[in-house]
């Protein structure tokens, strides 16, 4: 089974794909490269810093978008997961400094988080609960690591945390998946995950 995670100049690339190796994946081929991504078993994307940034340099990559819809969303649908930023870009939109263009594969838009209570400050930072809005075989209730100021609202959430009050952790449909926190940096609760989707047939 090979697996194509995307590398758009992200800062978390590494670490990522070190939590995949650990959870059992054999064949993690790093890469920008259209062809090993349309090829691919598994497919993963993740993504730090800003949202319009990530999607310019996903579409700087000539023939990256076209292959992703190709390999997610065409006949023979492979299994996708989003992380953080590359979770977000599964919007139609996002809202970090201006609007931006997703990949429009899950109908919503990403803004900026706003808690209800002032002491709930913005980055969302640290340990928090994932709790399943709908039951999902890789999202159980847990706890994982988040780091961001923007985040999803539309469809297709599965799960949420809080911030003084909701927020999406996690979202998708079919052969898709998209989590907020970061799996690589959540000890077992993130392992447990990436070895789910690894063995994940949707």
């Amino acid at each position: 089974m090979t697996l194509a995670l995307i590398d758009i100049g992200s800062g978390n690339l590494h670490s990522v794909e070190n939590a995949l190796r650990t959870a059992g994946a054999a064949d993690v081929r790093v890469t920008a490269d259209p062809d090993a991504v349309a090829e691919a078993d598994r497919i993963v994307l993740p993504g730090v810093g800003a949202f319009g940034a990530c999607a310019a340099s996903l579409r700087a990559i000539d023939g990256m978008e076209q292959a992703l819809r190709h390999a997610v969303l065409g006949p023979a649908a492979r299994p996708f997961l989003g992380v953080c930023v590359g979770m977000q870009l599964m919007a139609d939109t996002g809202e970090e400094h201006g609007a931006h263009k997703g990949l429009g594969w899950m109908p919503g838009r990403v803004r900026r988080v706003s808690p209800a209570s002032p002491d709930a400050r913005v980055p969302h930072m640290g340990w928090n609960d994932v709790v399943p809005a709908t039951a999902h075989a890789l999202v159980p209730r847990g706890e994982a690591y988040f780091l961001h100021s923007y985040a999803f609202e539309g469809d297709g959430v599965l799960a949420t945390t809080d911030h003084a009050g909701p927020v999406t952790a996690a979202i998708g449909r079919d052969n898709l998946l998209g989590v907020q926190f970061h799996p690589e940096k959540s000890q077992r609760y993130g392992l447990d995950l990436l070895a789910h989707f690894l063995a994940w047939r949707p």
